[in-house]
Order: C-alpha cells, then sequence, then structure tokens
C-alpha cells in the first residue's frame, strides 16, 4: 500500500500522465482512506484549472478578485 508521499506524487503524475492500472487501484485505496490527500489531489486539481486558465487569457479581473463585504 502507498503511504502519503508516494500518494501525492503519483496525484501529481496523475495531471501529468495516464496512470497504469496497478497505479490506479493504488492510489484510490489510500484516498479511500486518507482525508488528506484527497484534499490534496482536490486542491492540485483546481490549481492546475486555475492556472490553465490563466495561461489561456481567462483570468478574473481585479474587481473580480475583490473581496466582498
Amino acid at each position: 500500500m502507498l503511504n502519503c508521499k508516494e500518494t501525492t506524487e503519483l496525484c501529481s503524475q496523475e495531471l501529468e500522465r495516464a496512470l497504469g492500472i496497478g497505479e490506479q487501484l493504488s492510489l484510490h485505496l489510500h484516498l479511500m482512506m486518507c482525508s488528506g490527500c484527497t484534499n490534496f489531489r482536490k486542491q492540485a486539481k483546481m490549481l492546475r484549472e486555475v492556472m490553465g486558465r490563466y495561461a489561456d487569457g481567462q483570468a478574473p479581473s481585479a474587481e473580480e478578485d475583490a473581496p466582498r463585504d
């Protein structure tokens, strides 16, 4: 079974390449038991999506980023 370090590495690799069946199974098994790694995976996916939009020129304006009262 994967430890958290190995799991976060696989989560990062998952964003760059397709994982093999064994890697997917090991990853999902660990994620079912570890909320920390599950949160890391969600945050990594969100960060990649946001940065991709930024790179494509779809970044929100300063007004959209301003805190609301």
